[in-house]
């Protein structure tokens, strides 16, 4: 169980690879890389969209496919090319007007850590790095690309009984 006041969140970041994709990447014949994604940490990403959760991509990833598979979760907030993951928080909050307190941010390695010391909720899966891990709240029992997204997610949406609570539940 994570170790914060769930019912104060607004919004959940991610990180994309080592998060919501395994850490490891394959790579096409062009140099492109090639993601895997979760199905079931899909479905939780819509259906928080669809109870009011914004959910929001940060990564230092920017490839088109990444970009359409949130965008057809239905996220909106979308930072892509992120060098420096603080910069694109901290224009979330401006645009968003959201406050730490209310936000989660899930990474996994390094880059991440700015990120995190910052939230109000911090999290990680279970394969993160030892730092990412000590700077988390909670630690995911899954892997990333392996479910971790739909962990914090249904918890945050099980909090603020908004976990199949109604129809909107049964369907993409």
């Amino acid at each position: 169980m994570i170790n914060y006041d769930l019912t104060l969140i607004r919004a959940i970041i991610f990180d994309v690879d080592g998060v919501l994709s395994a850490e490891t990447i394959t790579l096409s014949s062009e140099g492109e890389p090639l993601r895997t994604v979760n199905i079931k940490d899909g479905y939780a990403i819509q259906l928080a969209v669809k109870m009011g959760l914004r959910i929001v991509i940060i990564t230092g990833g920017n490839t088109q496919a990444v970009r359409m598979r949130y965008e057809r979760l239905g996220v909106k907030d979308i930072y892509m090319g992120s060098a420096v993951k603080l910069k694109a928080y901290e224009q979330f909050l401006s645009e968003s007007g959201l406050t730490d307190a209310e936000v989660m941010y899930m990474g996994d390695d390094v880059p991440d850590l700015q990120v995190m010391r910052r939230v109000g909720c911090p999290v990680c899966p279970a394969d993160a790095c030892a730092e990412v891990q000590d700077a988390s709240l909670y630690v995911s029992r899954h892997r990333g690309g392996y479910g971790c997204g739909r962990d914090v997610i249904e918890q945050t949406l099980r909090a603020q009984h908004k976990w199949m609570m109604d129809n909107r539940a049964f369907g993409w």
